[in-house]
């Protein structure tokens, strides 16, 4: 019932005075709550385990305990964020930064969940991070999740994930006014009404909400403390002492987090390795330090409140940067924000203390709270918040100049020795690019036509018929087809071009087609593209090199592009794939007339995936190439990663035996990569493969893949043709006897005809069904495909089988093959779908998972023509 009343206050209705804002306004005031409750929740739970952790050295030798409960949490945080959501790894301001950016980037209520209890765990084992970076990334993501519950535009959500941020920092520091200034001044860098209205909003509930669960009141401020700040102007110069300082301790330490996190990809272990490994290594140098600093949450405080004591901050401030550099690098979830200022404050403290007895002025924790701010705004960039933090930490009204003067300074000096953001050099090291002066028509600008078109292309030849035209369009939903002479484009043909113009039964194409149509080259930016469309008023262009047609773009292309960037789903997160890698090959003498590639994966299916790749091999006289896979993480390099190829090579030699059987060259190959698709693709171009034979699961449950994510891209984009094969119930004897193949004209018909003599050779005395699905409005059915196909597979030579053509009668595709196959039993089912037919409906209502599910037979789909 809320979710209802919910989705209808964002409907615009008449006489409601509700407007977009007031609908944001209310989305933020959810996300301030829900920000805070979790960023309670995390200081409470890694609270509990940090007492628990600290509690147990009093019970067994700290030297065994802390490097044990860091080692084992450590790698349990590891393997939570591995396993169920990679976003959640590190800080977690990165990945909030470049979602903001539009790059795709996943936040969500499972990377919000995984994130809040592998922080807990990471950080109650003992790793030297903090949990205000973490909150800010569970504030985005909370805020992302409701967005996809209550969808609306992409802007609106860019904005609520900026809130849901916003309120994560202020309900980590109890400092709404710095969660506001962060979203304009690092996230967002954005003054817009809308930006400032629900930032403020989420921001004052969410440090509201945080203070009064955490037990404190309104009054935010360090009242637990006794301190006494002071500020003279005799101090300024030792102020902007401290700021150097800051400045260039801080770009140290951010070329060092560069370092570390280099240094720990150079190992090539997983990410539960690499924390297990910061925690054991946390866990030695912290048990061998005095007792103190094993309560890692309490030496701010410390620093701040306690008696002059140099050789006290400089232990902490050592052990501390070195803690920092070990822990982050491995990729544990926590942020930088707490030690940045723990560092800030030892060296403040250790500046006050030596001004104090040297000239006799001011106080140790005034320099220690102005340094907080000055390494902070050294670390993170970001010198407003910085200062805003720390005042409204300690509403200590002495503080705002120093603040200003070491938060500044730090900054500019931090800048010039290490330029930009941490944050983008982190993301830089993951291969995302933020580019800061990009525009709403940023994709526009970027993608080419290259990048959105289709490749395959449904052509007519200048001499066809008009009847032939006729034709075409009607087994077509397109309202025009580009014209082609000996592979070159000389013209357009439109259903208005046969409206207009009278024509007779004589006329051949080249009479009424448009010639020289207006076309794109591949370079060509979408922006380029759009204008054409509009300025000539039509809904697609050719794309043409050198004369020849390569592909073609419509307008629902760029709108497409145009909608994956903006809701973030034109790319892949975290590192980018490297090519893959070949670890192990076997080469046979190239004497084939071409190539079938068959990658093997399932040991259940493989033999008999092989053997039907091999009937056609020889019927084709191809040479067989066979392909074995090995996924490794990003994280680590394929050519670097040492693999298990036993498993593999058992496949492989599978293959061998079979191919030396039927006297078939053979070639195998085993891979390491990052992405299945890639490293197939990659096959495909280095081998010069003129088909590709591969298993299908039939369907998939990947939101937004028609096939699967690996068959998705391989039909989309491997040069040759494809083949599919979801099996059926393979142990029986007598599973390739009977064939059904549902026909619709079109190339890909054609090219299951011709695979058809070779596949029936796996059965015993096999039968053919070639059918035509007509609707019950059709009174009779076309018969020329089907009386074209059975002519085609009589003349074939080796053919042994029975076929027969039949229409049949259904309301749709779907229904007339899974009625014929359960109803005559058929045990294989080819779908030689037409590119423009049977396959674009495939693609809109996806029938061959239909049919796939729906049917227990094997069930095979075909792509592309066959090069004989």
């Amino acid at each position: 019932m809320l979710t209802k009343q919910f989705r209808r206050l964002c409907q615009p209705r008449k006489g409601l005075a509700i407007t977009s804002m007031g609908y944001a306004n209310a989305e933020a005031c959810i996300i301030g709550i829900v920000a805070a409750l979790s960023a309670v929740l995390l200081k409470q739970g890694s609270g509990w385990l940090g007492t628990w952790r600290v509690h147990s050295t009093h019970f067994l030798p700290a030297w065994l305990t802390l490097p044990l409960i860091g080692m084992s949490f450590g790698f349990l945080a590891g393997w939570l964020v591995q396993r169920l959501a990679p976003e959640a790894a590190g800080s977690g301001i990165p990945q909030v930064k470049a979602s903001l950016a539009n790059i795709p980037i996943k936040l969500s209520w499972r990377v919000a969940g995984i994130k809040l209890l592998s922080t807990i765990i990471s950080l109650g084992s003992g790793i030297t991070l903090g949990r205000q970076g973490p909150t800010v990334q569970i504030g985005a993501s909370l805020a992302a999740g409701m967005s996809r519950t209550f969808p609306t535009s992409p802007e609106h959500r860019r904005q609520m994930i900026a809130a849901g941020a916003g309120a994560g920092l202020s309900a980590a520091f109890n400092a709404p006014i710095a969660g506001v200034l962060f979203i304009i001044e690092e996230l967002l860098q954005d003054v817009s009404g809308l930006t400032l209205g629900t930032a403020i909003i989420a921001c004052f509930i969410g440090g509201v909400i945080s203070r009064l669960l955490g037990g404190g009141s309104l009054q935010l401020n360090l009242q637990s403390m006794e301190y006494l700040s002071s500020f003279s102007l005799q101090e300024i110069p030792i102020f902007f002492l401290l700021g150097i300082l800051a400045g260039l301790l801080g770009a140290i330490f951010n070329r060092g987090l560069i370092f570390s996190v280099k240094t720990y990809r150079r190992l090539h272990i997983s990410l539960p390795l690499r924390v297990a490994l910061a925690g054991l290594i946390c866990g030695l140098i912290i048990s061998a330090l005095p007792e103190y600093y094993r309560d890692n949450t309490g030496l701010r405080e410390y620093m701040i409140a306690s008696e002059p004591n140099p050789s006290f901050a400089a232990i902490t401030f050592i052990a501390q940067f070195i803690l920092t550099l070990i822990a982050f690098g491995s990729g544990s979830p926590g942020g930088l924000f707490a030690p940045s200022l723990i560092l800030g404050s030892c060296l403040g403290h250790l500046v006050g203390v030596c001004e104090f007895q040297i000239w006799g002025l001011g106080s140790p924790t005034t320099y220690a709270l102005a340094g907080m701010g000055g390494f902070f705004s050294a670390v993170s960039k970001v010198p407003i918040t910085a200062i805003v933090i720390v005042f409204e930490m300690t509403t200590d009204f002495n503080l705002v100049l120093p603040l200003m003067i070491v938060s500044v300074t730090s900054y500019l000096v931090a800048d010039q020795v290490v330029p930009g953001s941490l944050y983008d050099k982190l993301l830089l090291l993951n291969g995302i690019k933020i580019e800061k002066d990009a525009t709403r028509e940023g994709v526009l600008t970027q993608l080419t036509a290259q990048d959105v078109m289709q490749e395959r292309v449904e052509t007519l030849e200048t001499q066809m018929s008009v009847e032939e035209v006729i034709q075409a369009f009607s087994r077509s939903h397109h309202r025009g087809f580009p014209v082609v002479e000996e592979c070159k484009l000389v013209g357009i043909v439109t259903q208005s071009d046969l409206q207009k113009i009278p024509v007779s039964r004589d006329t051949v194409l080249k009479e009424i087609m448009t010639p020289q149509p207006v076309t794109v080259t591949p370079k060509q930016t979408l922006s380029n593209v759009l204008y054409l469309l509009d300025r000539y008023q039509i809904s697609r262009l050719p794309v043409v090199e050198r004369q020849k047609l390569v592909g073609i773009i419509t307008r629902a292309d760029i709108i497409r592009a145009e909608a994956d960037h903006l809701n973030c789903e034109n790319g892949v997160s975290g590192p980018q794939p490297e090519p893959s890698y070949v670890v192990y090959q076997t080469r046979s003498p190239s004497i084939g007339r071409g190539r079938l590639l068959v990658t093997v994966a399932n040991p259940d299916t493989a033999e008999t995936l092989l053997q039907m790749a091999a009937t056609i091999a020889r019927d084709r006289h191809y040479e067989l190439e066979c392909l074995q896979i090995i996924l490794v993480s990003r994280h680590s390099s394929p050519s670097e990663t040492q693999v298990s190829t036993t498993k593999s090579r058992r496949l492989l030699r599978q293959a061998e035996a079979l191919a030396k059987k039927w006297h078939i060259p053979i070639h195998t190959q085993i891979r390491v990569a990052h992405d299945v698709a890639q490293a197939i693709l990659e096959t495909i171009n280095e081998r010069h493969i003129d088909l590709i034979f591969m298993g299908w699961k039939g369907n998939t449950s990947t939101p937004g893949r028609i096939f699967g994510t690996v068959v998705d891209t391989i039909i989309r984009q491997a040069v040759c043709d494809v083949v599919l094969v979801k099996f059926g119930n393979i142990s029986d004897p007598n599973h390739f006897n009977r064939w059904l193949v549902p026909m619709a004209g079109g190339p890909n018909a054609r090219m299951a005809i011709k695979l058809l003599p070779a596949l029936v050779t796996l059965g015993n005395d096999a039968q053919i069904r070639l059918t035509q699905i007509f609707k019950p409005s059709e009174l009779k059915p076309d018969m020329t495909v089907l009386e074209e196909s059975t002519r085609q597979l009589m003349r074939h030579r080796n053919l042994q089988s029975t076929v027969i053509a039949a229409p049949v009668q259904a309301n749709s595709v779907c229904e007339g093959v899974i009625n014929l196959v359960q109803t005559e039993g058929y045990d294989v089912v080819v779908l030689g779908a037409s590119r423009e037919g049977l396959l674009q409906q495939a693609i809109q209502g996806n029938i061959p998972e239909t049919i796939a599910s729906g049917v227990e037979s094997t069930v095979i789909l075909v792509r592309g023509e066959i090069h004989s």
